[in-house]
C-alpha cells in the first residue's frame, strides 16, 4: 500500500480515519490490539485513524472484517478508500452516501466556524420546516412522503448545531437579494423562513448580509454559491484540520482544501461581504421582505 502523500483532497482521507476510528472503538479494540489483529505498525494506524494516508480498498476491508462492521457499510467505505487517491472529490449522494452517512455533516459538525454565501436559496442550517420540505420536494419529486419527512427531520436537526449552549460555531451566511424574493413554498411559508433569518441574525455568534442587487457585479457571481469550515485548533494554535471549502452541486458535492484554493475562496467571501449592506439594514431589508409576504 502507498503511504506517501497525495495530491488530492484530504477530506476523504480525513473522513475514512474518523469512521475506521469509531468502528474499533465501537469493537472495543485499543490501536495496539487492532494493529497485531491486522498484522500492521501501530505508526500506521494512526496515520490511517488520523487521514494522513490514502488506503486501498482491500486494506478498508480488511479493517471491517476485524471490526466487525455490517456488510452495507464496510462497501461504503470501501468506496470512500478509492476516493483518497483522487486530485479532486465530488460525491453523488444516491451511489457512493448512504442515508445516514453524509460526509459534510461530520465536518459541520466539526466546525469551529462556518462561512457562506448563497445566491439563490437559505443555507440548510437556517431553513424552516416548510420551507426545507419545498426545496427537497424540488429536488426529489419522486420520493416518498416518508422518505421527504426523513430528509427534512435531519436537516431540522442538523440545526441544533448553532443554537447549542456550548462553543457554538461563528455562522457568517451573506445571502443575495434574490434569496428573499424567490417565492419557495408561497407566502406563508416564505414570510415564516423570514421571520426566522431576522430572529437567527440576533444570536451572538451568526451574523447575515444580504447582497443588494444594487450591488451589481461582485465576486459571489463568479464563484457561486460555497462554504468555508475553518476547525479547532490544538494547544499549539495549529489547526486540527485544514480549512476546506464545500461547494453544492446538482448530482454531488465538492471539497477544496488545498491552501491556494481556500485563499481564493477567502478573498470571494470578504469581497461578498463587503459588497453586502452590514447587518442592521440587511435585519431592516429581511424584514421589509417578510411584511411583503405577509400582506394580503
Amino acid at each position: 500500500m502507498a503511504e506517501g502523500p497525495t495530491t488530492g483532497s484530504t477530506v476523504p482521507r480525513r473522513q475514512l480515519g474518523r469512521h475506521l476510528k469509531e468502528l474499533r472503538n465501537r469493537a472495543r479494540l485499543t490501536v495496539r490490539a487492532a494493529a497485531v489483529k491486522l498484522e500492521w505498525s501501530e505508526a500506521k494506524m494512526w496515520r490511517i485513524e488520523t487521514g494522513q494516508t490514502p488506503l486501498r480498498a482491500l486494506d478498508v476491508q480488511a479493517m471491517c472484517v476485524v471490526y466487525g462492521a455490517a456488510p452495507d457499510l464496510t462497501k461504503t467505505l470501501m468506496g470512500l478508500a478509492k476516493e483518497t487517491k483522487a486530485r479532486g472529490w465530488w460525491h453523488a449522494y444516491g451511489d457512493l452516501i448512504p442515508e445516514g452517512f453524509d460526509v459534510y455533516v461530520g465536518l459541520e459538525e466539526a466546525a469551529t466556524s462556518l462561512y457562506s454565501y448563497e445566491s439563490d436559496v437559505v443555507p440548510g442550517l437556517l431553513q424552516t420546516d416548510g420551507y426545507a420540505r419545498e426545496i427537497t420536494r424540488t429536488h426529489y419529486p419522486e420520493m416518498s412522503d416518508d422518505d421527504l419527512d426523513g430528509r427534512v427531520q435531519l436537516r431540522i436537526d442538523r440545526q441544533a448545531l448553532v443554537t447549542r449552549v456550548t462553543d457554538p460555531p461563528e455562522l457568517r451566511v451573506a445571502l443575495a437579494e434574490t434569496v428573499l424574493r424567490r417565492p419557495v413554498g408561497g407566502r406563508a411559508v416564505m414570510a415564516a423562513q423570514l421571520a426566522h433569518l431576522v430572529y437567527v441574525s440576533e444570536l451572538p455568534n451568526i451574523a447575515i448580509r444580504i447582497v443588494p442587487f444594487a450591488a451589481g457585479a461582485h465576486l459571489g457571481v463568479v464563484s457561486g454559491p460555497f462554504v468555508i469550515l475553518r476547525f479547532p485548533v490544538n494547544g499549539d494554535g495549529v489547526a486540527t484540520e485544514p480549512p476546506t471549502v464545500y461547494a453544492d452541486g446538482y448530482t454531488g458535492g465538492l471539497y477544496l482544501d488545498k491552501p491556494r484554493e481556500v485563499d481564493q475562496y477567502e478573498t470571494a467571501f470578504a469581497g461578498i461581504w463587503d459588497a453586502a449592506l452590514d447587518e442592521q439594514a440587511s435585519r431592516r431589508l429581511i424584514s421589509e421582505a417578510a411584511g411583503s409576504y405577509r400582506e394580503p
